[in-house]
């Protein structure tokens, strides 16, 4: 299931590329590594839960927040809500 859910998150990403504007282009690129890695982490753990894949996402989305300014951080926040919202 995370492997579906995955590629189907990553396949909208690809589609925005066309159109999206720069800040998009730039979260779209900073969510990809961070889905792509909780993605890899559930799998090593065994783990096939949709919503365990998005709880790791959000957590390493918090956890590494000093990465990002208080304006990349909502264009993050609003993506990922967005993506999760056309993915189900």
């Amino acid at each position: 299931m995370i492997q579906d859910y995955e590629e189907k998150i990553l396949n909208l990403i690809d589609a925005m590329v066309e159109t999206a504007s720069d800040d998009e282009l730039f979260a779209s690129g900073y969510l990809r590594g961070h889905i792509s890695l909780a993605a890899a982490d559930c799998e090593q753990d065994g783990i096939d839960d949709v919503s365990s894949l998005k709880t790791r996402v959000d957590g390493s989305l918090k956890d590494n927040a000093n990465e990002l300014t208080p304006a990349d951080q909502v264009l993050v926040a609003n993506l990922w809500s967005s993506l999760q919202e056309q993915a189900n």
